[in-house]
């Protein structure tokens, strides 16, 4: 079974919207096996569900059962560990490996931002790029999670910042000096991506740091 749904995923590849697949036995019954295949949402997984690579494979897999194979439609009503990987995934990508554009894979295009210390919030995907790649210019941030804590559609993750102003920020050109920022962020996720974010991090620390304000 298992090189049957490896076979699969290589003759699907780039056509198939499925993002996980998981084969795994009964205990008490080693003849029953169970294969769960985790599709971002019920649409994308009926987009490509007649591709002709998946119904030659379940012709095979047929084969290796003594009884018809069974569909499931599974709706998943909590999938938060999946959700705090993900969360991992997008600080780890987007911001450490500098790989803006990476975010459309982790969050909803039109995507609702947050954040008590930026006056003008972004509005959709594009806008966060923009603001984050500006952040990313400013400051070289380096983003460690300390913490993460997810119910239901939500993560909160508390995090710190350590960067260099190495670019313009508020009209305040280069100091050059080290910065370290601590906050925590809540994401929503909808439909397997993130949806819409809450921002909260310590704005009158970085003004210090900066020497824009005495403490």
């Amino acid at each position: 079974m298992n090189r049957l749904m490896d076979r699969w995923t290589e003759a699907t590849r780039g056509k198939r919207t499925a993002t996980h697949s998981i084969v795994g036995k009964d205990r008490s019954d080693s003849t029953h096996v169970v294969e769960i295949v985790e599709f971002p949402s019920y649409e994308e997984a009926m987009r490509n569900s007649k591709l002709p690579e998946t119904d030659r494979i379940f012709k095979e897999m047929m084969e290796l059962c003594d009884d018809v194979p069974r569909f499931t439609d599974l709706d998943v009503v909590r999938d938060e560990q999946l959700n705090k990987r993900a969360v991992r995934a997008f600080f780890e990508t987007v911001i450490n490996d500098r790989e803006l554009e990476a975010a459309d894979g982790f969050m909803s295009p039109d995507y609702a931002d947050h954040d008590p210390g930026n006056p003008a919030d972004p509005h959709g995907l594009r806008e966060f790029k923009e603001q984050v790649g500006m952040y990313m210019s400013a400051f070289e941030p380096v983003i460690v999670i300390e913490d993460q804590i997810a119910e239901g559609d939500l993560v909160t993750t508390r995090w710190t910042v350590t960067g260099t102003h190495s670019g313009e920020y508020l009209g305040l050109e280069p100091t050059g000096r080290a910065l370290t920022i601590t906050g925590h962020t809540t994401f929503r996720f909808a439909d397997g991506k993130i949806a819409e974010g809450w921002w909260n991090w310590d704005q009158l620390g970085v003004m210090s740091q900066l020497g824009l304000v005495e403490t």
